[in-house]
């Protein structure tokens, strides 16, 4: 039944694509012959010396229409609109349009009721000879009124929140009449830009300003749920209104520059929004951000990534005001951050200081070894690592005399992190100290100062560079320099790197600590490391006792392991929440499948051609969607969109094609199903998508532009968080001397030789894996009986209901091929 149904469909899908393309070949040569047209009229831009003739030079039968009236459904005949130009970007060649060039506006009307403050401006989209002729004639600040215009959706609308729709002039009538701006009397000269900045408390909903501030609170950009890094801020002014400020940017550069709370901050182009009864700003097309030092008798410097901009003489009084202004308020502390003499256990605060050195803890950890040439109340911890994973000076003598601080920094701050070299200033946010415990400590011993910059970005957590020019670094400059080369004029020994680089003692090892017997090392492992460590062999009980994190070296047994059934083991992952869940069964699938397969109507998009057939259960349609932009292409290539089958059915479909979504139709839309199901079967794989993570926007979709479908592009076109597959598992390692429980799941892949995606729809592949956890742990046997692992095991901490927890985890660990 299933093989004709699909050669049923084939079948309507050919004819179906031919009237398509006989449709669409009509609908070409028709846009040709516009085009055309459009290059062989000159139409250059009109002008007009007073914004007032321009109603007189408009042709009598155009009828003037407000910009906030505009809809889709709106007759743009005998219709124009008048506006002052916002924005104006270059001209650029749209691929769309066969290299056509293209120039976009912003335009926004202004002559209308105080009340109307709600899509008041709207993009324009200028095509063709009337792009460069814009360009040539028209300056940012102008008045403009545009006739013969066609009307679409705004694909931006969601980003920049101006009008839903944006105008688009393309036709052989479209033309255009400008009234240039005024020269200003006095000021700036003709060739400098003229900005007007609104006070905070006079903000509008739904207007785009220029505003200056003072910082008084702000976090790092930190990754979106999108595709961008995102910046938080609070700003305030002399009218003491604090407002707060969103800014998207996929580029890290293109971010405000913020060094503390106290700083200058000039946004242009910024969109005042109500959100929670509180007036925001968001960034919009063509935003620019530019920052100065708060400090009053400092040089008046811009921080921007910007090769160009504007700073005049009246920019620099305006920051001095509110450098003065801020002072007054005591918005500025002149410490902004904290010495390492005065730190105390439990202090959340901010350090400015030198990186010394730094090594790679493991994959969520780094260590940074820094100082700020002040002696600690307290005894520093140090943390154990291998001198030769040591990137930077030695730091020995530092640590002796209590002057390093060995910062650990964890998950979303290791990007960061990573990226600085030692020698560099730098300043952490929201930094936190803690007693802690050296792993050789006697009970009457102290507890050692520790320092972490935990993951997340609340209270504005996180660290950044400092110039070595910036004010802020005078005084710890002045202090480093006070301290003789301390390196240099100290004699090393060996019971000095002893005691820096730790592993835990052999004379605190208890008797039944100490290294297996010899059967330890009868005959070769059965795994084999891959890091590049030079640590030395613990024990687990040694081990159970270090002070995380740490990276080393065991060999064990492994005494038992979950889940036993090992299907059950194949979990998937959401990188963006962190989220790890089961795979979904194929009896829960087929629910969502035959749930939404029941009174299902067919959709109609027009972007999309369709080819339908009944199934052979009453009333139930099987429909076949394909994006238009695809027609005629080879079937791997093509992106199959499929309603109304039920689960047996796409699973053979798919065996034939390599990219098949399922949808249904909810009000006459397509949309995605419920990512229970997976949202894409290709061959023998399936993949699912993050529930909390997922976008799920199926509204215009586009199609072009992507070389070859795979299910990460497939994803992105559907607004889908796609989900790893992983591979979890948990030993249970035992050496005689301890036994612990170690997670295998960032590196089971590598562990097994096998891509947990692939394992998703191999049989073999699964069979694989079972042979080898067969041979770790040979059914029936007794624990002398089962292979050694060499194993590389990372030692860390997680929060577990506010406490800490200690995890263990296999690394760099690998079976051994034959």
């Amino acid at each position: 039944m299933i093989f004709t149904l699909k050669k049923r469909l084939e079948r309507a899908h050919v004819f179906q694509y031919h009237r398509e393309e006989e449709r669409q070949n009509g609908r070409k040569d028709k846009e040709v012959n516009s085009c055309l047209s459009c290059y062989q009229t000159d139409m250059p831009v009109q002008k007009v010396n007073d914004s007032s003739d321009l109603d007189a030079k408009v042709p009598s039968h155009l009828q003037r229409t407000s910009i906030t009236s505009l809809t889709m459904t709106s007759d743009p005949s005998h219709r124009c609109v008048k506006a002052r130009v916002v924005h104006k970007g270059p001209v650029i060649s749209c691929a769309q349009k066969d290299g056509i060039e293209m120039l976009r506006a912003e335009i926004k009307e202004e002559d209308l009721p105080q009340s109307t403050t709600e899509h008041t401006s709207i993009n324009v989209i200028f095509f063709g000879t009337l792009a460069k002729d814009f360009s040539e004639s028209v300056r940012q600040g102008d008045v403009v009124l545009l006739a013969d215009f066609t009307i679409r959706k705004s694909p931006s609308f969601l980003r920049d929140k101006l009008h839903p729709c944006q105008l688009e002039m393309d036709g052989k009538d479209a033309c255009v009449y400008v009234c240039p701006s005024a020269a200003p009397s006095h000021g700036p000269s003709s060739s400098e830009a003229k900005y007007t900045y609104v006070p905070l408390n006079m903000l509008k909903h739904k207007t785009v300003v220029n505003v200056y501030g003072v910082v008084t609170f702000f976090k790092l950009p930190f990754p979106s749920k999108g595709s961008d890094y995102c910046s938080t801020l609070k700003i305030t002014d002399q009218s003491d209104v604090k407002v707060s400020c969103n800014i998207f940017s996929k580029k890290l550069e293109d971010h405000p520059v913020i060094f503390r709370v106290g700083d200058i901050i000039r946004l242009h182009r910024f969109k005042a929004d109500m959100f929670n009864d509180s007036m925001t700003l968001l960034n919009t097309y063509g935003w620019s951000a530019v920052t100065f030092d708060g400090i009053t008798d400092s040089p008046v410097a811009p921080r921007t990534s910007s090769k160009s901009f504007h700073f005049g003489e009246s920019d620099k009084n305006t920051v001095q005001e509110l450098r003065q202004w801020a002072a007054s308020q005591s918005l500025i502390s002149n410490d902004p951050t904290v010495s390492l003499s005065s730190v105390h256990p439990g202090m959340y605060f901010d350090l400015t200081c030198q990186l010394l050195a730094k090594a790679v803890m493991d994959s969520r950890c780094i260590l940074l070894k820094v100082w700020d040439g002040t002696k600690c109340e307290h005894p520093l911890l140090n943390v154990a690592v291998a001198s030769d994973a040591l990137e930077g000076e030695s730091t020995v003598a530092k640590d002796r005399m209590n002057l390093t601080a060995n910062v650990l920094v964890y998950d979303n701050h290791v990007e960061a992190a990573q990226d600085l070299k030692p020698g560099t200033f730098l300043r952490f946010y929201n930094l936190h100290s803690l007693h802690q415990k050296a792993p050789d400590q006697q009970p009457e011993q102290p507890e050692h100062l520790s320092f972490h910059l935990h993951g997340g970005t609340t209270y504005g957590r996180g660290l950044r560079s400092l110039p070595a020019e910036s004010p802020d670094l005078q005084s710890l400059k002045s202090v480093l320099e006070n301290h003789v080369d301390l390196d240099e004029h100290d004699d090393i020994n060996d019971g000095t790197l002893l005691e820096i680089w730790y592993t835990p003692p052999e004379a605190v090892v208890l008797p039944n600590d100490e290294e297996p017997d010899g059967e330890a090392d009868t005959g070769p492992p059965y795994t084999v490391r891959t890091c590049e460590h030079n640590t030395q062999q613990l024990t687990l009980a040694q081990v159970k006792r270090s002070t995380p994190p740490l990276s080393c070296h065991v060999r064990a047994r492994v005494k038992k392991y979950h889940p036993q059934q090992l299907y059950q083991c194949l979990k998937l992952f959401c990188s963006k929440c962190k989220t790890m869940k089961d795979v979904p069964d194929d009896s829960a699938v087929g629910k969502v499948f035959r749930d939404s397969a029941r009174d299902n109507q067919p959709c109609d998009e027009q972007w999309a051609a369709t080819s339908s057939a009944s199934s052979r259960e009453p009333g139930r349609t099987i429909s076949m969607h394909i994006s238009r932009d695809m027609v005629g292409e080879s079937t791997h290539m093509q992106l199959i969109f499929v309603e109304g089958t039920t689960l047996d059915e796409i699973c053979v479909l798919s065996r034939d094609y390599k990219n098949m979504v399922p949808v249904r139709s909810e009000n006459g839309r397509m949309t995605l199903m419920d990512l229970t199901a997976p949202f894409l079967f290709s061959g023998d794989k399936r993949y699912y998508g993050c529930k909390r993570c997922s976008m799920n926007t199926f509204e215009n979709p586009v199609f072009t532009g992507v070389e070859t479908w795979d299910e990460q592009a497939v994803a992105e076109a559907l607004g889908v968080q796609l989900m790893q597959y992983r591979l979890l598992i948990q030993f249970e390692l035992d050496d005689r001397t301890d036994t612990l429980e170690a997670l295998l799941w960032e590196n089971a892949e590598k562990f097994f030789h096998v891509s947990a995606v692939d394992a998703s729809g191999s049989q073999d592949l699964q069979d694989k894996i079972q042979t080898i956890m067969d041979t770790i742990q040979p059914p029936e046997s007794s624990l002398e009986e089962r292979p050694w692992l060499d194993i590389c095991l990372s030692v860390y901490t997680v929060k577990d209901d506010d406490r800490n927890k200690v995890c263990y985890q296999i690394t760099n660990t690998e079976i051994r091929e034959e």
